[in-house]
């Protein structure tokens, strides 16, 4: 029964950083994807990559902060020293910007194709897309991130 309520504090502590985590993420791509095309107009669409430099600017902001909130508050240190650990938190972090930034891609052609107004707020196809992204990402980030990182 313990390890039952360990197991569900981790996964709410995990949630808990994966959304502070997730709210930096969004909110320096929002940053970002205003800011960066004023400097680099190919940044709306560069050969049909849409917001390149804003997906992965900002998604090294959500992979740090990730990291620093795992380290703190969700997962115990594994049998992994820290540099080995940080390393591998890395390169899995790397491997699920692809992902995410697929996934970005094929909610932003396919699935948003329009912006949805919730009547106080505007969600822009950008920011729906990045949302999305980031939720199906996380479910592949906390078990690997579980299982091989964090594994002491």
């Amino acid at each position: 029964m313990r390890e039952l309520l360990i197991k569900q504090k981790q996964i709410a502590f995990f949630i808990l950083a994966g959304a502070l985590s997730a709210a930096a993420e969004i909110g320096s791509f929002k940053m970002f994807s205003v800011f960066l095309p004023q400097i680099f107009p190919g940044e709306y669409n560069f050969y049909g990559i849409h917001f390149p430099l804003s997906n992965i600017f900002s998604t090294g902001v959500g992979i740090f902060t990730n990291y620093f909130l795992s380290i703190w508050f969700v997962f115990q240190r594994g049998k992994h020293s820290k540099k080995r650990e940080f390393a591998y938190f890395m390169g899995i972090s790397v491997l699920s910007t692809f992902v995410s930034l697929a996934c970005f891609q094929i909610f932003f052609r396919f699935f948003y194709l329009e912006h949805i107004d919730a009547g106080i707020f505007v969600f822009s196809r950008e920011i729906l897309s990045k949302v999305s992204a980031i939720l199906l990402v996380s479910v592949l980030n906390y078990t690997v991130k579980k299982n091989i990182i964090f594994n002491g």
